[in-house]
């Protein structure tokens, strides 16, 4: 049973500005087999809404800079964060009309909007668009089925296997930057904000990493932190 926030789904919006720009309207450029040159920019403000649940998945996005996190508001009010997507991820992927989970902005961000119609279209025509696509979902599959093996283990290696996840994404870095908060780790682990704290303090008294600020973590023993991961 997972031990998640609570979360009053009316009060969570609130942070987060309801107003939207109208989305661009984007048309394939039949000279370029490139998903990613089909698309327009579009700057989101920290904590803005990208997408609603239940909403059209009439667009695909591309993180430009900053970070998204996906997230659902379970029926009991408590909310699951699907994943945080960083620079060069893709995310909106659906496998029927509508949007199963929401996302917003952590921080400041640019993301680049590709309308869904227009890329299937041009899948249909173009080999290499085709692959694009393909990629994009076994991406995307694979994520789901990492995460879904993450939230069966213990709070220590759910924490273990999170700093790994988060170092392999930034390759070549001991000292990760943290764009989410606290609370949005714990969501995303399926565990109270207190059991993350405390584990990450156990995790610096071990050694196993170091904790100079609240965003910033330095992996100080990556083997054992495999370990821990199981």
């Amino acid at each position: 049973m997972l031990n998640q926030t609570m979360v009053n789904p009316g009060s969570m919006r609130q942070p987060a500005p309801r107003f939207r720009a109208p989305l661009p309207i984007v048309r394939p450029q039949p000279s370029t087999n490139s998903i990613e040159l089909m698309g327009a920019p579009m700057p989101f403000a920290r904590n803005a809404e990208i997408y609603g649940e239940n909403e059209p998945a009439e667009y695909l996005y591309k993180v430009i800079s900053g970070t998204v996190r996906t997230y659902k508001v379970l029926n009991d009010g408590r909310r699951q964060i699907g994943f945080f997507y960083l620079p060069g991820d893709v995310f909106g992927l659906e496998v029927g009309d509508k949007h199963s989970f929401s996302a917003e902005a952590i921080a400041d961000c640019k993301v680049l909007v590709i309308k869904r119609s227009s890329v299937i279209a041009l899948a249909a025509r173009q080999t290499d668009v085709s692959r694009q696509l393909w990629e994009m979902t076994a991406t995307e599959l694979r994520r789901v089925q990492d995460h879904i093996m993450l939230l069966i283990k213990t709070a220590q290696e759910r924490v273990a296997g999170f700093l790994l996840e988060m170092a392999a994404r930034t390759p070549g870095c001991t000292e990760i930057e943290l764009p989410m908060s606290r609370q949005d780790i714990a969501d995303y682990l399926g565990l109270t904000i207190e059991t993350v704290s405390r584990t990450l303090t156990h995790l610096e008294n071990t050694s196993a990493i170091a904790v100079p600020t609240s965003r910033r973590i330095v992996l100080r023993n990556r083997a054992a932190l495999t370990r821990m991961n199981g």
